[in-house]
């Protein structure tokens, strides 16, 4: 989007010419995603459906995932993990409105959601002392201050998701504990367990670990269905062979796992970088950097259905035709079932996740 024009309309609502602003009035982006620029800066960009970056804000250092403001355009974007700032943009305009801190005694995921009505912000968060993972609470009416914080339900707590049409909140606690004195060294792998949690009103309801074989595989990242379903990528912390990275679940129901051979799962390297549902929900796409690979999955059969080998790949979000996923050498891709389509874009190194707005 032109700043001149960014501004002009930024004084107009300011001003309370035209009405309040919305996602339409900073082009229209269908995803947002951090970006390492060809000089070595970052950036926030709006990406829209036709693979246009239709904007793009700095940001101070490497951003991990971001989260839309469900009504206008705002969004924060979080630091790579392990962090303790994210920072709320004004799209509009294109300036930083705050900057949250981390409580002392914490640090950031790297992942957020808002509530559906977007007067909330939740942040999954490490209280490192005591390896106790929570998810601390912003009133976004008050410019993001943090008014409340509750138990994730397990410990390191990486993405949270909002279940469509409601305000209940999925965790991924991965699990893995960590401390800010040793980076991201993990430190309890012998005795980790990972889990999905749902919350309802700041109280755990339900939890759901993996298998006892599945011990060491630490879930990691979300996409919400709109039936309903949570699909689920997982990183392998053991040495040896893994049965499966990809999982997928409903509330009252065991946790299923998807279904591939034991050489296509060898190709995701242990590692699910991000995780996406096709926009009819028949297809589950999985992402590993590590391994240079697109999984997709059929939700019918629950079987892997095609790899796509794709340098770097990491962000993925559904889109009108199948998908779309972002990798670290600047491609975007358009995927579908039968064909893929290539669109480099200037040199950016796109960062982990494609959020879609």
């Amino acid at each position: 989007m032109n700043t001149n024009r960014r501004h002009f309309l930024g004084g107009l609502f300011a001003a309370g010419v035209i009405p309040s602003p919305t996602w339409a009035d900073v082009g229209a982006p269908a995803y947002l995603s951090a970006a390492a620029k060809p000089e070595g800066t970052y950036a926030l960009c709006g990406i829209d459906q036709s693979l246009n970056i239709v904007f793009e804000i700095p940001l101070p250092a490497r951003g991990h995932a971001a989260a839309a403001h469900p009504l206008r355009p705002e969004a924060v974007a979080f630091a790579r993990r392990p962090g303790t700032f994210a920072m709320v943009i004004n799209c509009l305009t294109g300036k930083p409105k705050v900057t949250i801190e981390a409580p002392s005694g914490r640090h950031f995921y790297g992942h957020g959601a808002f509530s559906a009505s977007g007067d909330w912000l939740y942040t999954t968060e490490n209280d490192y002392e005591i390896g106790r993972g929570c998810v601390g609470v912003w009133d976004v009416a008050r410019g993001y201050v943090r008014v409340a914080e509750f138990d994730s339900g397990g410990i390191g707590p990486h993405d949270v998701k909002r279940l469509a049409h409601s305000d209940v909140l999925v965790i991924a606690n991965g699990g893995i504990d960590t401390h800010p004195e040793t980076g991201r060294t993990k430190l309890n792998i012998p005795t980790m367990q990972s889990n999905l949690a749902y919350i309802e009103g700041g109280v755990v309801v339900d939890s759901y670990a993996l298998p006892p074989e599945m011990q060491k595989n630490s879930i990691r990242h979300l996409a919400v269905g709109t039936t309903g379903t949570v699909a689920f990528g997982m990183q392998w912390q053991a040495d040896g062979p893994v049965a499966a990275l990809v999982g997928r679940h409903r509330r009252g129901d065991a946790l299923e796992l998807m279904h591939a051979t034991s050489d296509a799962v060898r190709t995701l390297e242990g590692y699910v970088g991000s995780i996406a549902y096709s926009a009819d929900g028949r297809t589950i796409a999985a992402t590993s950097p590590r391994g240079g690979v697109l999984h997709l999955y059929d939700t019918k059969g629950m079987t892997l259905e095609r790899i796509l080998p794709i340098t770097d790949v990491c962000g993925v979000a559904p889109s009108a035709a199948g998908l779309f996923a972002t990798a670290g050498t600047g491609e975007i891709l358009g995927v579908s079932k039968r064909q893929t389509v290539v669109r480099t874009t200037r040199g950016y190194k796109w960062d982990n996740h494609l959020v879609s707005v």
